[in-house]
């Protein structure tokens, strides 16, 4: 078992390092051919970020998909299954009308319509819900149409719940990469475990869907050098989709022996069984409730429901005073504690201390919500490890510029509705930055605005707009 654990990891690290090595080249691509819009009133970010990080993110996809093509413990899910090509076919496809959009801005309506469209490309190559576990009454075949049009619904649905919740410099990427964590530890355990063969495409699909996220994280936390855009976020959201529809649709709960004989005395006692087949639906369900209460929000105002506003979750986490890095943060709590909360019942879902666990870390997580303005210090080893603002003692190091720096790191806060200006000091006397000191706009080209590697300084400006929600 131990090697193709081993065959998981070193797609996941290949797929990280390509998405990694080419998100910066891409981000130079990006800024050439002029992906890069201007700061609108809704944006988040303070100076223009170029999109297109779902190039990178689909360069690693392929790759994974190769190596994993020449794995021995990995080989048979492409010669049994038809489902990592159907993968790659609906991806290629919604990757490509991402690119178009973050480049061109095509109209909301055409983006649903591709889509549904990959969506129908991956049912036609076989990746499709073939059945439903229904507690009460056990497995429900589905006619093709029927299933057609399930997994076109949650494609759709998936794709645009992530799509919302990329409001934030790394919030996307991360909720996602603790989703397919999550993801990952339930299907192996379902091929391993149980021997169910079935697993075997969404747990690659898990591990795939790790690889981009971790590759493309370092250059998107905050301050973000480059966003995914639409080619990022719906390309993740279709993979996530993909593997709920694999292991949700095709793996029959009566294979995983976990009863004597296949009569279901009582609905409570089969429940443990459904649950954990349910996990795909959980593990969005953080960007699901975001998506349904902004369509409910912007129809009863009578707006489109894919009318851009600043009602999302996270920008009500930045509007009761946490800062950015806070509000990302909180939004990862809540979806580990979904996600893992999940993947913990189905394990032992007769033990106490899972719900004792799940109980305890919600209220920490009420305890959260409601501090803003705490700001936790860490231990002196611990300090060299932790951004400036957590440390307790001088926070540039020793000398005479130490206290000023220290101060202003002081006066650094929430504007704009709360939100963190991100001035904590980046590369002291860049040409950019000494004009976003200034409160000059930052052009495209300056160095140190627009490098092309997430390692080095990063600059800030200290431009003030309007925040709101940021189209990505």
């Amino acid at each position: 078992m131990g090697q193709p654990v081993r065959d998981y990891l070193l797609t996941l690290c290949v797929t990280a390092a390509v998405t990694y090595l080419l998100t910066g080249p891409v981000r130079k691509f990006a800024i050439a051919v002029g992906a890069m819009p201007a700061i609108r009133a809704r944006d988040v970010h303070r100076e223009p970020t170029p999109r297109l990080g779902g190039i990178a993110m689909f360069g690693g996809l392929c790759a994974g998909l190769i190596v994993a093509n020449h794995l021995a413990n990995l080989d048979g899910v492409f010669e049994l299954s038809s489902e990592p090509r159907a993968l790659l076919s609906g991806a290629a496809l919604i990757w490509l009308i991402g690119v178009l959009d973050d480049k061109f801005e095509i109209d909301a309506l055409i983006k649903l319509g591709g889509q549904m469209l990959a969506a129908a490309v991956m049912v036609l190559q076989g990746l499709t819900i073939l059945w439903l576990p229904i507690p009460g009454v056990g497995t429900v075949a589905l006619t093709p149409w029927q299933g057609t049009l399930l997994t076109v619904a949650l494609v759709v649905i998936t794709i645009n719940a992530v799509n919302f919740v990329d409001g934030l410099d790394g919030l996307a990427a991360g909720m996602v990469l603790i989703a397919a964590a999550a993801f990952f530890l339930y299907t192996y355990r379902l091929w391993y475990g149980h021997t169910i063969e079935a697993a075997a495409p969404a747990t690659l699909f898990a591990a795939i869907l790790m690889g981009m996220c971790l590759g493309f994280l370092p250059h998107n936390m905050h301050p973000a050098r480059i966003f995914m855009g639409d080619s990022g976020s719906m390309l993740i959201g279709l993979v996530l989709a993909a593997g709920a529809i694999s292991v949700t649709g095709q793996v029959d709960p009566d294979n995983m022996r976990l009863f004597e004989g296949s009569e279901r005395q009582a609905t409570h006692a089969m429940l443990p069984v459904f649950i954990p087949l349910l996990l795909p639906l959980t593990i969005i369900a953080i960007p699901a409730a975001d998506l349904v209460l902004a369509i409910v929000r912007r129809t009863w105002n009578g707006q489109s429901p894919f009318a851009a506003d600043r009602g999302h979750l996270h920008h009500r986490l930045l509007n009761i005073g946490h800062s950015h890095s806070r509000s990302v943060l909180i939004m990862y709590f809540w979806s580990a504690l979904i996600a893992f909360g999940a993947v913990g019942y189905s394990v032992h879902s007769t033990s106490l201390w899972i719900v004792i666990v799940i109980v305890g870390l919600s209220a920490l997580g009420l305890i959260l919500l409601l501090l803003p303005a705490f700001t936790p210090r860490a231990p002196r080893w611990a300090e060299r490890f932790v951004p400036p603002r957590y440390r307790r003692g001088r926070r540039r190091g020793e000398g005479p510029g130490a206290a000023s720096e220290e101060a202003a790191e002081g006066q650094q806060g929430p504007v704009d509705g709360q939100m963190e200006t991100g001035a904590t000091g980046g590369a002291e006397g860049a040409p950019g930055e000494r004009e976003a000191a200034a409160g000059a706009p930052v052009a495209a080209g300056v160095s140190g605005v627009n490098g092309a590697t997430a390692i080095g300084h990063r600059s800030r400006t200290t431009d003030r707009r309007a925040a709101g929600s940021t189209r990505r």
